[in-house]
């Protein structure tokens, strides 16, 4: 992992800039790196419009001082604003380095650009009311605004909103993405992102950001089992099978089968529906991965069909109703580094609540649930988060809004059935589907729905070879 991949909690991040110290670099210097690197893109969106920069007391604060005067440098008008004096030696002497005046008030202050360098990362208390006051004021008298680091009032752990938050259309990072840059509801209010780089190194033990994937073609000499064999398992619903194995089709399994005791008269012909006693179906020793879950039912019939899957000792996704039926008894026996876990905020509460995971936050919940059970946990949603056993985190930039609509879950799933068929690790697996599935969702367009999405998978699988 490079080290922009990495997300940094508060205490890491602190770490990760004494570390920096130590080996000779000083506050001062990190803080000319920050604002220096920051002013870089407040240039490109500003584009000659006016800057406002709002500057609090600590650190952040400095690096505001210090964007402000390489903008005033570069011929960009700017104003500051600072409502309380700088309490750092580093902030003092930003402030010290620039040349305009300093204004403690936002009155009559309009302009293009408001940069928030009030608090930023690391905040835990709400902003007080003449703080709130003055940042809304602020924003709401200039047409763009950018938030350094975090937007002040944001908890840099957990996306949590200390109070009203405004809105942001850009959002830079210093030195390391932090977990409330992929988290809600603090993803709701930071806009566009990028990274600033200060020289921070890698983190033992730091979550990462998922990497963008690298789909390979087939070898000259695949076939169709070697590229995988993947099973969809249906239940008292075989729709959601359905949409889920047509979506395994597309994600790089070779062959695809819809294990169903249904009639499908609308199955696309490259499926292949089995309909045979389901013992006898996984019985097949060329499964490479099945999938169980979507529409499978939550009576006694399904409890035994999922039991039939997890004892079938195949890599397996487990979605949907599955996931409402899954139990320490169910897992007996069964290796639980096989099986990836696909659920949405209800079913994640109903699993902690299962297997006695009291954390709290999407984050801290997905990896203690994994930690507990072995399984690899992707917890889907608008801040989609992904935690192995063995400790391992993962983040994803953000998708298009609009895969908010029915039936797009089972697609997710049945991509993550097909890229764990062609051989990859469930985290992996996991990890690849995400990315597929929001791919697939910019192609697709607003107002999708799961069948577009499922259409524009092979032109978005494109882009990942």
């Amino acid at each position: 992992m490079r080290p922009g991949e990495q997300v940094l909690t508060a205490a890491q991040m602190r770490a990760a800039e004494e570390a920096l110290i130590a080996h000779g670099v000083s506050v001062d210097a990190l803080m000319l790196r920050a604002g220096r690197g920051a002013a870089e893109w407040i240039w490109r969106v500003a584009a000659g419009r006016p800057v406002t920069v709002l500057c609090g007391p600590g650190n952040n604060g400095g690096d505001g001082y210090v964007i402000a005067e390489t903008l005033r440098a570069r011929g960009i008008e700017v104003g500051v604003v600072a409502p309380i004096e700088p309490k750092t030696d580093a902030a003092r002497n930003a402030r010290a380095r620039w040349q305009g005046r300093v204004a403690t008030s936002g009155d009559r202050i309009h302009g293009g650009v408001l940069v928030d360098c009030l608090f930023g990362s690391g905040l835990t208390r709400p902003l007080s009311p003449e703080h709130a006051l003055l940042l809304a004021e602020l924003a709401a008298h200039h047409a763009f605004t950018v938030a350094i680091d975090l937007p002040s009032g944001v908890a840099t752990d957990g996306g949590a909103l200390l109070g009203n938050v405004q809105r942001y259309d850009l959002t830079l990072a210093l030195g390391a993405w932090k977990p409330a840059h992929f988290l809600m509801p603090a993803l709701d209010r930071i806009g566009e992102t990028r990274l600033v780089e200060i020289g921070v190194q890698q983190v033992e033990s730091a979550a990462a950001v998922f990497p963008r994937p690298s789909f390979a073609s087939p070898a000259r000499g695949a076939h169709k089992y070697t590229r995988g064999l993947a099973g969809v398992v249906a239940g008292a619903m075989p729709g959601a099978a359905m949409l889920a194995a047509t979506a395994a089709m597309r994600g790089g399994a070779g062959y695809v089968r819809l294990l169903s005791a249904h009639s499908h008269p609308a199955a696309p012909a490259a499926l292949v529906v089995d309909d045979s006693d389901l013992s006898s179906a996984l019985g097949d020793p060329r499964w490479s991965a099945l999938l169980v879950g979507p529409g499978l039912g939550r009576d006694e019939a399904a409890r035994e069909r999922l039991g039939a899957v997890l004892g079938a000792g195949t890599p397996t996704v487990l979605d949907a109703d599955a996931l409402h039926l899954l139990d320490d008894d169910l897992l007996e026996g069964v290796d639980p580094s096989r099986l990836l876990l696909t659920p949405h905020e209800g079913e994640l509460s109903r699993l902690c609540a299962c297997f006695g995971v009291t954390a709290e936050g999407k984050l801290e919940r997905a990896r203690a649930l994994a930690a507990v059970t072995g399984l690899t946990v992707l917890a889907k949603g608008p801040d989609t988060v992904l935690a192995a056993a063995d400790g391992r985190r993962a983040f994803f930039p953000a998708a298009p809004s609009w895969l908010a609509s029915a039936g797009t879950g089972d697609v997710l799933a049945g991509l993550a059935v097909s890229r764990l068929a062609t051989g990859r690790a469930p985290f992996a697996a996991g990890g690849e589907a995400v990315w597929l599935h929001a791919q697939a969702a910019r192609e697709a367009g607003p107002d999708l729905t799961a069948d577009d999405l499922v259409r524009c998978l092979s032109s978005a699988y494109a882009r990942f070879l």
